[in-house]
């Protein structure tokens, strides 16, 4: 199961990448870009990390931080969809990834206490 969601997380981060590719190049949408690669990214290498902790306090640490990473990933689609609501269909299934993903490691931390 952990190897699905490593796949899952990755397949995100690619999926966000070839959004942010498709935006207008401006000064707002670099600024979003960068945001939102940082954040979708920091979902996956987090949870990576958390797969090879080694306490329990680690493993813990990390799957918070991915949840956070999620969530904010979020955000910043929101604002970027926001500047650009011509957008705004290809980014819903990015939106609902990234609720998904905050839920499943929510769940995460819930199920390990």
């Amino acid at each position: 199961m952990k190897y699905d969601l490593e796949e899952r997380t990755l397949n995100f981060t690619k999926d966000v990448i070839d959004f942010c590719k498709k935006l207008p190049k401006n000064t707002i949408n670099m600024e979003l870009t960068g945001q939102l690669v940082r954040a979708s990214g920091s979902v996956g290498a987090n949870y990576i990390e958390a797969n090879e902790s080694l306490s329990k306090k680690d493993f813990f640490h990390r799957i918070k931080i991915c949840r956070k990473e999620a969530k904010e990933s979020r955000y910043w689609l929101r604002v970027a969809v926001s500047a650009n609501p011509e957008f705004e269909k290809e980014g819903e299934p990015l939106l609902q990834e990234s609720l998904e993903l905050t839920k499943i490691f929510g769940s995460i931390l819930e199920k390990s206490i």
